[in-house]
């Protein structure tokens, strides 16, 4: 450790130097390593699919500029980030400069932590003159999955690339297969290694999108994306499906894995990343997977209110997680569940052709909306977060609809409702993203919803 931190200064200058050399966005994904994993090279597979009308004034010129606003907030490169957080730049040399195979790097700040919080001291570099980056340290996995999709989205492979080196960065020091769910900064100190289901199953599917993207020019670079994503599904195969029912499980961790009764997340259900695992994965039952959360999905759906609860038992009864998440909020359709009708839809949008349970789980949404705002998607009833099973709990009223709950909203009236679809949209389009150091959740939420609802989400294959 004391002679790493010697070296590091002096590492520090040539990796600096080296990462800039590849910095900017581009079309060309670079030359990242391809790491571990089986090498396997599955035929591009266009599944007969007919692309659904998306609303009328749906335009790429909004998602393109929200994301310059969105990376401009959120993202940061690690040679930015060393000027500001210069004295812990020696302790970075541990976990990334020590293989150059992890650099450029890059990582999506999480939201400003409180000084009081359980996780403030643990986010907080009290050296930096920045005061907005004082408790701003902490990146969540979730984080690096949304971001390589919206980059990805985007087109900005140079963002793309730093995001996944973070990821393989800190699976590589912390010798696990599945991106810890919280690190801080480019700093050795892994906060919480344990696994996020969501984050994994969006980080494979940016790196599978990315292969098929670039497959055909650049079979070699494609490759690499391809074996760490079949190498991350077999992770989540082994550790995050539970094999008695073939649901996903929140976590790789015993308090998901191992208790009699485990909490489950719709949210962290992802309907196309399955597919995608199917397609590339011989190896593993994916199907099993994607029918039997489906199923699970539309009980859940038939058995309430017609919206989803934060969390549920393996019966569809909504339930706390006991993780100090949720107690005052598992039963409604709320922080956690504001993330289903994103994922719905983008599966919808690409595989309707395919399957209509997408159709369904988004229409039982859209009506219920409908009927609670008079058709009206400027209705302040949008701002409720509505109970799942009222013998659970009763509704939650809101005031404000702010504009990740409006964006989930919006993109229910995808499959069935055209005028929602439409006159949300235009609103949607022009709400501003706060962009602020407590905006992370909403900004990124708002940042891939614009993509899906202006056109963005063009399939690779």
């Amino acid at each position: 450790m004391q002679l790493n931190k010697l070296l590091a200064p002096m590492m520090l200058g040539a990796m600096i130097g080296m990462a800039a050399c590849d910095s900017g966005s581009s079309s060309n994904p670079g030359a990242p390593d391809p790491g571990p994993g089986p090498v396997v090279n599955p035929p591009v597979v266009n599944p007969v699919v007919t692309t659904p009308a998306l609303g009328a004034n749906a335009n790429l010129y909004f998602p393109t500029a929200l994301y310059e606003t969105w990376k401009a907030a959120h993202f940061v490169t690690i040679e930015a980030e060393s000027m500001y957080y210069a004295a812990i730049v020696p302790e970075f040399y541990e976990a990334v400069f020590q293989n150059p195979a992890f650099l450029p790097t890059g990582r999506v700040k999480w939201s400003t932590q409180s000084s009081t919080s359980y996780y403030g001291p643990k986010c907080a570099v009290p050296e930096t003159t920045d005061n907005t980056m004082k408790y701003r340290a902490c990146t969540v996995s979730e984080g690096v999955g949304y971001g390589m999709l919206i980059s990805y989205f985007a087109n900005d492979f140079d963002t793309f690339n730093r995001l996944w080196n973070y990821s393989k960065a800190f699976r590589d020091y912390s010798n696990v297969k599945l991106t810890p769910w919280i690190t801080k900064s480019f700093h050795y100190e892994v906060v919480d290694k344990s696994s996020a289901t969501d984050a994994d199953l969006d980080i494979a599917t940016a790196l599978i999108l990315a292969y098929y993207k670039f497959a055909p020019e650049y079979p070699e670079i494609a490759s690499a994306y391809l074996n760490d994503a079949i190498t991350i599904a077999w992770a989540i195969w082994d550790e995050e499906v539970n094999k008695s029912n073939f649901m996903l499980y929140s976590g790789n961790t015993a308090m998901w894995t191992s208790v009699a009764d485990p909490a489950y997340n719709m949210s962290y259900f992802s309907p196309v990343a399955l597919r995608l695992f199917a397609l590339i994965d011989g190896t593993h039952d994916w199907n099993a997977v994607l029918n039997s959360m489906y199923t699970y999905m539309i009980n859940v759906q038939n058995a309430g209110t017609g919206v989803f609860p934060d969390w549920s038992n393996a019966l569809g009864v909504p339930v706390d997680p006991n993780n100090g998440s949720a107690k005052k909020t598992y039963w409604t359709f709320n922080k956690e569940a504001v993330r289903i009708p994103w994922r719905i839809a983008w599966d919808y949008y690409w595989f309707n052709s395919v399957d209509t349970r997408a159709a369904s789980v988004l229409t039982t949404l859209n009506n219920f909306i409908v009927a609670k705002s008079g058709g009206d998607p400027n209705s302040s009833a949008l701002a409720t977060n509505y109970s799942a099973n009222l013998a659970a709990g009763a509704d939650a009223a809101g005031s404000t609809v702010q504009t990740h709950w409006y964006g989930a909203w919006c993109v229910t009236g995808i499959a069935s409702n055209p005028l929602w679809l439409n006159t949300c949209t235009d609103q949607f389009n022009l709400k501003p993203m706060q962009s602020n150091n407590s905006s992370y959740f909403l900004d990124i939420l708002q940042m891939m919803m614009s993509q899906l609802l202006n056109g963005a989400y063009v399939r690779p294959f």
